[in-house]
């Protein structure tokens, strides 16, 4: 990656104010003011302010500090948003609709791009790629893709996402490890109470996003879809029906903790890596949370698989983030040296290697430090992971489309209506809203 110029103006100016001082006695004391404000403008700080969910890791921490040391003219200040994912989309939407600039740079998940793009919410990036000479073909272009909306990149890819299983190692033998979802219930009931152990298996069963995300995986896993390839809504089918069930069926056992409803990511991996459960689906995130000495009981004591099968294979659902710029910032420039630093070699690396993410830029995952911090990345069971990735639905309303499916989940999970139910006011909802 090229080393970019910040305030390439300022230095232009002052270039030209050293020449012109050459030419003639007239301007001196002129050129010599000039000089002194274009110099001071050089030294100039700028803030930009970056916005993400909450990160247990150091990643964030570690970028914004390599980022400072190589642009010492770059003030990076980090605001926490909710780790709740339909809250951090909300509290943009709110930001945004007011067209605040009170944010520069901000992380969106990867089914956010085109309605950001399509609201006058976030910049296009392609003059800036362009003029920076980024190779986008270095890129996982599904990642890339992601981004991408009529035409134009408004969004670069941070890193890419898969549920997984993790699982203890020290607990549970290599042979049991669960390769279907009726496995998993029994080996969970099996080890529940092992190693200091509470429960037997951990998900993300709240009303939110990540709900989405395991109703996804387990109906994939039985094969059923929600949406086909033509936009059709085929959610309500047997094999989405009995994923479904399954996943009732875990999410009400006793094999899971009695609050399990409120369960996102960070409760469910804080449980995980204070010990309390043998079985875990969680991003690859974990991995580095597990083997942190400094937060984790359970350090190096943690292997990973595919998430289990149903009755047509396994299926994890394919997340990640991306990074864009808010078209409202006034520090688009310094913005920009930022999402180009941060969702490049270097900063991937470093997400990688302090935060468990898995790049974006496939070049990372031969690199030696990036798989010593992370050898699962070599680990047949993570590739297998990453391969068994299903989308979500891939709708231009994606938020309308995915409260119907958490709203509906949860009140089966609940037990307020039954799976069949759930089914059909999906199928009816959804139809509704794409209309």
């Amino acid at each position: 990656m090229k080393k970019a110029t910040k305030f390439s103006s300022a230095l232009l100016a002052l270039t030209l104010g050293l020449t012109a001082c050459s030419g003639g006695q007239d301007t001196d004391k002129k050129e010599t003011t000039d000089k002194k404000d274009d110099a001071k403008k050089s030294e100039e700080v700028v803030k930009i302010v970056y916005a993400r969910g909450k990160d247990a890791t150091k990643a964030t921490e570690e970028i914004v500090k390599a980022f400072e040391a190589k642009y010492p003219n770059i003030d990076v200040e980090f605001r926490e948003m909710p780790s709740d994912t339909g809250a951090q989309h909300d509290a943009y939407v709110t930001m945004l609709n007011a067209k605040s600039s009170e944010i520069d740079v901000m992380d969106l998940d990867v089914i956010w791009p085109a309605e950001f793009a399509q609201a006058g919410y976030v910049l296009p990036l392609d003059r800036f790629i362009e003029k920076d000479g980024i190779d986008l073909s270095a890129y996982n272009q599904g990642a890339l893709a992601a981004g991408n909306f009529d035409g134009k990149q408004w969004a670069m890819p941070k890193f890419i996402d898969t549920g997984l299983l993790f699982y203890r190692k020290d607990i549970v033998p290599e042979d049991k490890v669960p390769k279907t979802w009726d496995e998993l219930l029994a080996a969970a009931r099996e080890f529940k109470g092992k190693g200091g152990t509470q429960f037997g298996y951990l998900m993300q069963a709240k009303q939110y996003e990540g709900l989405v995300c395991n109703a996804i995986e387990f109906i994939a896993a039985y094969g059923g879809k929600i949406v086909d390839e033509n936009n059709n809504v085929v959610v309500n089918s047997p094999e989405t029906i009995k994923g479904l069930k399954k996943m009732v069926e875990i999410a009400t056992s006793d094999v899971v903790p009695s609050n399990i409803t409120t369960f996102t990511e960070p409760e469910s991996h804080t449980a995980f890596i204070e010990g309390q459960s043998p079985f875990i689906r969680n991003w690859p995130y974990q991995y580095a949370l597990a083997n942190d000495p400094e937060q984790s009981k359970i350090v190096d004591k943690v292997g990973v698989a595919p998430l289990p099968a149903g009755d047509k294979g396994s299926a994890a659902a394919l997340g990640g983030w991306m990074t864009a710029i808010n078209a409202y910032s006034k520090n688009k420039e310094a913005a920009w040296e930022f999402v180009k630093f941060m969702t490049g070699p270097e900063g991937q690396k470093i997400s990688a290697i302090y935060g468990g993410l898995a790049p974006t830029l496939p070049e990372l995952f031969k690199d030696e430090e990036v798989l010593k911090a992370n050898p699962f990345f070599a680990e047949q069971g993570f590739v297998d992971g990453l391969n068994a990735a299903v989308p979500r639905p891939v709708v231009p309303n994606y938020p309308e489309v995915s409260e119907i499916i958490q709203i509906n989940v949860s009140k089966a999970i609940a037990g307020q209506i039954t799976v069949e139910e759930a089914v059909a006011n999906m199928e009816k909802e959804i139809k509704a809203v794409m209309q």
